[in-house]
């Protein structure tokens, strides 16, 4: 497949700025609207290019119609001594978890370790951002959710009952990249799939089929009435549905038949659920004595035997930690097909558009 074509670089301040403005526009404080706009960003940064600006305009739709809370009263219930409950208020999901991640470092910092769930919140973009939040305390990061709508089957069916619920993972490491991995339980994201469709870019074959015939479906226009398969087959659905279940289910959120697909329908509420764990290593060993393993460790697997012909091995977040250093440095490459859409957006909102920023 050809790589997509791409536009002059846009300045990481550019995109945040906008982000910001669009916030505020939509009834956001300055102060989460910056928030939000941060982790909307390092979504970007990292190269999870589904999961940032490009969700912009459908933000502000839903703050607009007021399915989502601009000024939500975002509370926390501490249910036993690492255990908590976020409550938020249907605001935008990036304050939500954010808000229980804060909780789950504070709580392990008291007791190694720390369960902290969503409930009532929204869509809050790429899973590795939130995994990643307690890599800040030098803590391990887990985190999951209830994906926003259901584009996938249970192994064998033929109905969209399940979310690409997402898993991330983030360890710290001392001198090599912190080791994350994040990954959709869907064999690509929805994200990616309407990336394609923006793009009017072919999908692979063995992404989406037909749930009438079961043939494969390529064109991304027809990806709506398509299915998602789910990585690894049974596997994959299976960690799905537990994920969804401790996301969703386990919060007082939606999970499954109930779930509110917010590309349908942008009027109703999601009560979206999501989860984020801490945990302390230095519970169990000397910090550094972790950190110093875990990079002799990458540094072993790293090095490790490529196949004939093949690239270097790659590990969860070789990728990642260098594409954040040179779109911190150079710019983010937004698809040429996102930019008219954001300057009819600033122009909607009466903001700077990107071009003059």
């Amino acid at each position: 497949m050809n790589a997509p074509v791409r536009a002059a670089r846009t300045p990481v301040a550019a995109v945040t700025g906008l982000i910001v403005d669009a916030m505020v526009k939509s009834g956001l404080p300055p102060a989460d609207a910056t928030q939000v706009a941060e982790l909307m960003v390092e979504a970007d940064l990292i190269g999870a290019d589904a999961h940032g600006v490009f969700r912009l305009a459908q933000y502000v739709q839903r703050l607009k119609i007021g399915s989502t809370n601009p000024r939500p009263n975002i509370t926390v219930e501490r249910t036993a001594p690492a255990t908590a409950l976020v409550d938020g208020d249907n605001g935008m999901g990036h304050l939500v978890v954010a808000r229980a991640a804060e909780t789950a470092i504070e709580l392990a910092r008291e007791c190694g370790v720390a369960w902290v769930g969503a409930r009532h919140s929204n869509h809050a973009g790429a899973a590795g951002v939130y995994a990643a939040l307690p890599l800040k305390a030098d803590m391990i990061g887990l985190y999951s959710a209830v994906a926003n709508a259901n584009h996938m089957p249970l192994a064998g069916g033929a109905e969209p009952l399940l979310g690409t619920n997402p898993f991330a993972i983030a360890i710290p490491a001392g001198d090599e990249p912190p080791v994350v991995l994040d990954i959709a339980t869907s064999i690509v994201s929805y994200g990616t799939i309407k990336n394609h469709r923006l793009q009017n870019k072919p999908l692979q074959g063995d992404w989406m089929i037909d749930p009438k015939t079961g043939a494969a479906v390529t064109d991304p226009h027809m990806s709506a009435e398509a299915l998602l398969l789910p990585m690894a087959g049974y596997k994959g659905a299976g960690l799905a549905l537990m994920l969804g279940l401790l996301s969703g289910t386990l919060n007082g959120a939606l999970f499954g038949r109930d779930c509110v697909d917010f590309n349908a329908e942008p009027d109703r509420v999601t009560n979206t659920g999501q989860f984020v764990v801490a945990l302390d290593p230095s519970r169990f060993q000397k910090l550094e004595t972790f950190k110093a393993e875990v990079d002799r460790h990458v540094r072993s697997l790293r090095n490790s035997k490529p196949l004939p012909g093949g690239e270097p091995v790659r590990l969860p977040g070789d990728a990642r930690a260098k594409r954040r250093d040179d779109r911190v440095r150079n710019g983010l490459a937004l698809p040429p097909e996102l930019l008219p859409q954001l300057d009819k957006l600033a122009l909607e909102l009466s903001i700077k558009p990107l071009r003059e920023r």
